[in-house]
């Protein structure tokens, strides 16, 4: 059975069409669907299982568990650096 879309054409200013590339790049997904999240946990956050001030929970996208794993595979050559001037100045 087909459901009905609607779309929603909206004007964001330069700063917070920023944020919200931001915020999707740091969960892997699109902005679109940020946007959709945000909507439905204002409106109905019951539905979705969480409370109305907790922080949302997504699965990450493939590429993003890509990165993870190859980021846990090269952990061994990883450096602690207590400040990050003297590592810049030691290069």
């Amino acid at each position: 059975m087909p459901t009905h879309q609607t779309q929603l054409k909206i004007s964001l200013s330069q700063r917070l069409d920023e944020l919200l590339n931001y915020k999707a790049m740091q969960l892997g997904i699109p902005k679109t669907q940020l946007v959709k999240f945000i909507i439905i946990k204002e409106i109905y956050p019951d539905k979705i299982g969480i409370e109305k001030e907790s922080a949302p929970v997504f699965t990450a996208s493939e590429a993003i568990k890509k990165q993870a794993q190859k980021a846990l595979k090269q952990i061994d050559k990883a450096l602690i650096v207590d400040s990050v001037p003297d590592f810049f100045a030691k290069l």
